[in-house]
């Protein structure tokens, strides 16, 4: 972009002005400046939003309500194009309560044509633009007031080049006619946001994703995960990190010990003494629960000793093929997904439902691919060793 307004938005009525002109112009690129280190929800520090026209960097701390500007962002008639947008949406959510409305991420867009998943910003604007970002402030204290010139400039260079990329990036999916699959991506990652946020309902498996809970039984899986949802509201209430409540492994071994009276947690180092009354409080609770309200236990799969080989053989397929057809291989498809299908073909049962093959434009377009030879149906060979895409197929 050049030969564009650069405007620093710091008063009620400037935001306002903005707000209005992106109203009118229905198209941004949008990025934020938080800190999340030492809070529950990450303070928001600044704002960057450009228009074809205008940069604008908005300082949240002293502009007065937002109201006006995530009205914008969440209305389905405003395109708002980001990078790597998760934390983008996660803080329309918690500022708004809703999610933003007609979202384009660029980083997944590049891994839908060919180029690599995921790439970072300054990356990507050299493949797409050959521009060259400057670098320096990626780990600056956005809090400080008042913002320093070289900050203001690293934060309109967050923003000045997403519409130019935006434009090469679309224009390439709809000639590969992948533009479908890019709202189901984007559709993707605003519901993957939503499910993840703090405070959702407690049938929630966020919880599942702690480390170490495959020794434990049903009845401690339940302590874990009333543990988790207990340390978010505590956690939440007094605006600080979960961690700094009770640390992840320390979860797993309070359920672990099962601990009856507070004095029981006093040996367990790490753990503040003065949530011991109210973690036994959750155990106990747990301890009464009936067993249909317990949470399952992961199933230990039983794989055979040529389970290994064949899901590598099917990661190269994977990763061949994505090279034919202009796609990132780890964005189309898991590791978990590929051992997910190499084992239902062994059990001679479906794939579970929520692996990423099952749906969208990768059951219609990548599935079969994969299945034609792990079902024998396609035979392939190392054709050009030279080459990117080095195989064959024949029938």
């Amino acid at each position: 972009m050049s030969d564009v307004a650069e405007k620093l938005v710091t008063q009620p009525d400037e935001l306002a002005a903005c707000c209005a002109h992106l109203a009118v112009v229905r198209r941004m690129g949008m990025d934020t400046e938080f800190v999340g280190e030492d809070t529950f929800h990450p303070r928001l520090c600044l704002i960057q939003v450009a228009t074809d026209d205008t940069l604008y960097v908005i300082d949240p701390f002293t502009v007065g309500p937002l109201d006006a500007f995530w009205n914008v962002v969440v209305d389905p008639a405003n395109l708002v194009v980001v990078h790597a947008g998760r934390e983008e949406v996660r803080l329309c959510h918690l500022w708004s309560g809703r999610r933003p409305g007609n979202l384009f991420d660029l980083q997944i867009a590049a891994g839908l044509v060919g180029l690599p998943y995921p790439m970072g910003h300054g990356s990507l604007v050299y493949q797409v633009l050959g521009v060259q970002l400057a670098k320096g402030e990626t780990l600056t204290e956005w809090r400080h007031r008042p913002l320093t010139r070289s900050q203001i400039r690293y934060a309109l260079d967050d923003v000045r080049h997403l519409l130019g990329v935006w434009q090469h990036l679309s224009a390439d999916l709809e000639r590969l006619g992948r533009t479908d699959w890019a709202r189901e991506e984007f559709e993707r990652l605003l519901t993957t946001v939503s499910a993840d946020l703090p405070g959702t309902s407690s049938e929630s498996d966020r919880w599942r994703k702690l480390r170490g809970l495959g020794p434990l039984d049903r009845r401690r899986l339940g302590m874990v995960r009333e543990l988790f949802f207990w340390r978010e509201q505590k956690a939440a209430e007094a605006n600080r990190p979960t961690r700094s409540i009770v640390r992840d492994d320390l979860l797993i071994e309070i359920a672990r010990r099962g601990p009856a009276k507070p004095r029981d947690l006093h040996m367990v180092r790490g753990l503040a003494r003065r949530y011991a009354e109210e973690i036994v409080n959750v155990i106990e609770a747990v301890r009464a629960l009936p067993a249909e309200q317990l949470p399952d236990a992961a199933e230990r799969e039983q794989d055979p000793p040529q389970f290994g080989l064949i899901v590598n053989v099917i990661n190269a397929v994977l990763a061949d093929f994505s090279v034919r057809q202009r796609l990132a291989a780890n964005l189309v498809a898991t590791s978990q997904d590929v051992k997910s299908l190499v084992r239902a073909r062994f059990q001679g049962g479906p794939l579970p439902a929520d692996s990423l093959l099952t749906r969208g434009w990768r059951a219609q377009h990548i599935l079969p691919e994969l299945e034609a030879v792990l079902n024998g149906q396609r035979t392939l060979r190392i054709a050009d060793i030279h080459a990117d895409a080095p195989f064959a197929y024949g029938k």
